[in-house]
């Protein structure tokens, strides 16, 4: 949007808010597609941020879920079942004997499950069983940590595959962390997995028609990252394109596709300085922007001041949130014109897992509300500020 479209919104709504800008999601999309063999398949991971789920609905083939909460979004948004991916180390056996059930009742099955143990398997093959249906499954493999299952799991199950006609194994899921910046290590993974599907089919005759891999592409949040991105993803779908395997690939992506279209408002509600250093304390927190994780407050995020006091004096100020800990510092000695109560700070790139992984209960202070900017400028509210404290109130019955 521009300044002046900004400043409008700005009048319009009170900080703190998330804006999420269609148009910034659409290009993203865009690139990548341009970027990534044709043949890729993108999945998007809906932990990254369910509030743009719609605005995929049309730009994505996969949409991965990892709880009842994310499936009930996605189903409320008229997402077809056949894109879902039902994903999560942990799968709620009434939810995924639903899930089989309406997809029979409604000829529209769920597109695929993920297993992640012997114990979902056994889920998964029970449910078929017992409603007389197929279920298409995806064996995540592991990356030596909790999720998924380890190869000799994965071999001891496609050996028995033909003994199990409840159960059609469409292929393997890897998944093995985020900020992946390093093309060697994307390299051996991508030969792991070239070589464990080589070994399933000289061994045991399978071959897999897909492969779901989320590469954990990383994201430039900070000013100075010396990151390019443009020949990051050549020299990746290189990678991708000299692989043995010729079966569907699927890119799991979450927060490669959600950060660049999201940004977080606050503003500045009072000042100070403490021993020679200057503090601004904005109404928003850590509570609610947590993408720079830990290294948050030690490097200079990209922002942008909206001042009513324009000025060519800069200084140095750590930014601090509303939370009583001394814990809530989004940036230490950022260098900003001169602050004054009332200007707005934007934070660029908040479009991933700022608005579900922060600790938002913390204080009971309210949840900010979501914003969503269509590409012709208008912009409508997607979630309404929500008080908190309903949730952290303790409730006693009478007597007690």
């Amino acid at each position: 949007m521009s300044d002046v479209n900004m400043e409008s919104l700005l009048r319009m709504y009170d900080t703190p808010f998330y804006l999420l800008d269609s148009a910034k999601l659409h290009f993203r999309i865009d690139f990548l597609r341009t970027h990534l063999p044709d043949e890729v398949v993108l999945c998007y991971a809906v932990k990254a941020n369910s509030f743009i789920v719609k605005e995929l609905a049309g730009m994505v083939e996969r949409f991965e879920i990892c709880s009842p909460g994310e499936c009930t979004i996605c189903q409320s948004l008229g997402i077809p079942p056949e894109k879902f991916v039902i994903s999560g180390v942990h799968k709620d056996s009434a939810q995924i004997k639903q899930l089989v059930a309406d997809g029979i009742k409604n000829n529209a099955p769920i597109g695929r499950y993920t297993v992640e143990s012997t114990a979902q398997l056994s889920l998964l093959r029970e449910t078929a069983q017992s409603l007389h249906t197929t279920i298409p499954v995806l064996l995540r493999l592991s990356s030596q940590n909790q999720f998924g299952l380890d190869e000799t799991t994965i071999q001891e199950i496609i050996s028995k595959r033909h003994s199990d006609p409840w159960l059609s194994i469409c292929g393997i899921q890897y998944f093995s962390g985020t900020q992946k910046t390093s093309l060697k290590r994307l390299q051996r993974e991508i030969c792991r997995l070239d070589t464990f599907l080589e070994s399933l089919k000289e061994q045991f005759g399978y071959q897999a028609e897909e492969l779901e891999f989320g590469p954990g592409l990383p994201v430039s949040y900070f000013q100075g990252d010396q990151f390019e991105e443009e020949w990051f993803l050549q020299t990746f779908s290189d990678l991708l394109s000299e692989m043995r395997f010729q079966g569907k690939k699927i890119l799991e992506l979450g927060r490669s596709i959600a950060a660049d279209c999201g940004q977080y408002f606050t503003k500045v509600v009072d000042l100070k300085r403490n021993d020679q250093v200057s503090y601004a304390i904005v109404d928003g927190g850590i509570h609610q922007i947590t993408y720079f994780g830990q290294s948050m407050a030690m490097k200079q995020p990209m922002i942008h001041l909206y001042s009513t006091h324009p000025t060519e004096e800069i200084e140095a100020v750590n930014i601090c949130g509303s939370l009583c800990t001394s814990n809530d510092i989004l940036v230490k000695q950022m260098p900003l014109p001169k602050l004054h109560i009332g200007d707005v700070l934007m934070f660029e790139k908040a479009g991933a897992y700022c608005m579900t992984e922060g600790i938002s209960l913390f204080l009971s202070r309210d949840l900010p509300k979501v914003i969503l900017a269509k590409e012709d400028g208008t912009h409508f509210i997607l979630r309404a500020p929500i008080e908190t404290q309903q949730f952290n109130k303790p409730i006693y019955k009478k007597g007690e």
